[in-house]
């Protein structure tokens, strides 16, 4: 093997080496410590460095830019919902919180850049790494070339110093972000993650009036019964529920066989003695009720139980149902036997409880009998059935239009500034991914597509960049010095430190709520999961997507930013 590789295959096949990079990096990645992990695109980038220096090999630049500018679009596209909601008054506190921090590790970056005599290159990759944003990378790779009075040979040193700071800085700075948020300013404070959280939770949930949720998640049940001298004889299925109803349970009876025959459902039919009745509940419901002293024994009918179910997507749009709660919608005719399993809002699962209301554009996601669940879903709004075909007319026309918007530039100071292709492919993106929000049934991305663009677009993008880079690591870590690491260090506490003053003293953000803030405003998806594994609980994750989803934006554009203020 190690002959084979010796012959340089990849000189004249360099893609080889792009794949092998990616495969060595998504390795690299599952290294883990608890809920701390290196990360696919870390991993490609270190595969990429080495590989780069063993082999030296130089990738068309056209390639990565082709993956950046796919990956900056999936990026905008899957924060746009969440970017612009947090526009609106219910989100801008978060909003608000995460600018400071994003203000705030620029500051620093850029500081601390200048303090030490560093580049646009370097400055632009401590900021990346400190800050946990690898499409700095890409960006202030694209800005670095735009600047006048570089010659080719110190361009390209620019730009291959912007991965090795990056690289150096981004472990680091993953670690301490997720170590200050789930334990030390916990601990410091002496505040318990997981008693607050579960005390936020039974706040939102409002203990005693949400028998169908618990933590968003719930288990729907089917049990036969026969109906042998039964309490339940002479009595209509629409008078059972409703009595249940009042008591708190969601119990229905989907189906009845009666002399062998499977009867069509009416809620008005009378039971009577010898049926055999098919029941939906909760778990939760069904051992709070005694079915074999209120209905009879319960009996195995494969054929009574085994009628067709559906999950169904709808978009709310019905306006007799917007505003209303998920409580008045679920006291409904059309919702007897329909449960609501999920709420996506702005395009991420949202935390629904039974005060929340209905806004135009929610996605409901319908469970029960496909006989139920469709008349129901109609009720609603607009179903959206499940599709994995992607868009491509949408997605193409996205990042056209997105790179048109990016090419002109204004000159100040002799510098050019633009949004460059890869910005203007994340500004239409946001754009893109908005509609898609409000309108669901167009620009049809699925999650399989959107990971590809997105996390394999960007892998396979600083694996080029590792590789072209690999050659110059070793001058170029000598030349960044160690030092690089202990002020990436201090890049990346600074700014959360501010956004945890600010949020705690001054916005009064409740602190299971806070840390998941921060975490956002950082972009650093490992600090997220360290607390909610701290808290026992999903509730911080409240707190982490409109914040996320500002500062992958704003984060983004100031790679160019350092590299202009440099300049």
């Amino acid at each position: 093997m190690i002959e084979f590789l010796d012959r340089n295959i990849f000189q004249p096949h360099p893609e080889l080496l792009v794949f092998l990079t990616v495969a060595l990096g998504f390795l690299f990645g599952k290294l883990r410590y608890k809920a701390i992990a290196l990360g696919a695109v870390t991993g490609c980038l270190v595969a990429g460095l080495l590989l780069g220096a063993q082999f030296k090999v130089t990738i068309d630049g056209t390639v990565k830019n082709l993956f950046f500018t796919m990956f900056l679009f999936a990026l905008g596209y899957k924060v746009g919902p969440q970017f612009f909601r947090g526009l609106k008054k219910d989100g801008m506190p978060q909003v608000v919180n995460a600018v400071v921090v994003c203000v705030t590790g620029l500051l620093v970056s850029w500081g601390f850049a200048v303090m030490l005599g560093y580049g646009p290159g370097l400055s632009a990759g401590l900021l990346g790494g400190a800050l946990t944003q690898s499409a700095v990378i890409g960006v202030a790779q694209d800005a670095i070339g735009n600047l006048p009075g570089l010659s080719a040979e110190q361009m390209k040193t620019e730009e291959n110093l912007v991965a090795i700071g990056y690289a150096v800085t981004y472990p680091l700075g993953t670690i301490l972000c997720a170590m200050l948020l789930a334990n030390v300013l916990p601990k410091l404070y002496k505040r318990d993650l997981a008693q607050e959280s579960a005390q936020l939770a039974k706040e939102l949930d409002a203990p005693g009036d949400n028998p169908d949720l618990a933590e968003g998640y719930y288990e729907v049940v089917l049990r036969a019964y026969q109906m042998d001298h039964s309490p339940l004889v002479g009595r209509t299925i629409d008078d059972f529920e409703n009595q249940q109803k009042e008591l708190g349970h969601r119990i229905y009876i989907t189906r009845v066989r009666r002399e062998g025959q499977i009867l069509a459902h009416d809620q008005q039919t009378v039971l009577r003695s010898g049926d055999v009745v098919a029941v939906s509940a909760l778990r939760g419901s069904l051992v709070d009720f005694d079915a074999r002293t209120h209905i009879g024994p319960e009996t195995d009918d494969v054929e009574l139980l085994g009628y067709e179910t559906e999950t169904l997507h709808v978009v709310a749009s019905e306006k007799a149902q917007l505003g209303r709660t998920v409580a008045e919608v679920r006291r409904e005719p059309f919702m007897v036997g329909v449960y609501i399993d999920k709420i996506y809002r702005s395009g991420a699962e949202f935390p629904y409880r039974l005060s929340t209301t209905l806004e135009r554009g929610d996605t409901v996601v319908l469970t029960g009998p496909k006989r139920l669940v469709d008349p129901a879903g109609k009720a609603l709004g607009k179903p959206v059935p499940t599709s994995f075909a992607t868009d491509m007319l949408w997605v193409g026309l996205g990042i056209f239009l997105g790179g048109c918007v990016g090419i002109p530039a204004l000159t100040v100071s002799g510098v050019p500034i633009s949004l460059s292709t890869s910005g203007g492919a994340l500004i239409m993106g946001l754009v893109f991914g908005w509609i898609r929000g409000k309108y669901p049934t167009y620009g049809n991305v699925p999650p399989g597509a959107q990971w590809f663009m997105d996390t394999l677009g960007l892998c396979l993008f600083v694996a080029v960049v590792g590789i072209n880079a690999g050659p110059s690591f070793t001058s170029g870590l000598s030349t960044a010095g160690w030092g690089l690491l202990v002020w990436g260090a201090v890049a990346t506490v600074v700014p959360l430190l501010v956004g945890f003053g600010f949020g705690h003293y001054v916005q009064k953000i409740r602190f299971p709520i806070l840390m998941g803030v921060l975490a956002g405003g950082q972009t650093t998806t490992a600090a997220i999961g360290a607390i909610n594994e701290q808290s026992k609980s999903q509730i911080p994750t409240l707190g982490y997507t409109i914040p996320y989803a500002v500062g992958n934006v704003l984060l983004t554009i100031w790679g160019a930013v350092i590299v202009i203020l440099h300049h």
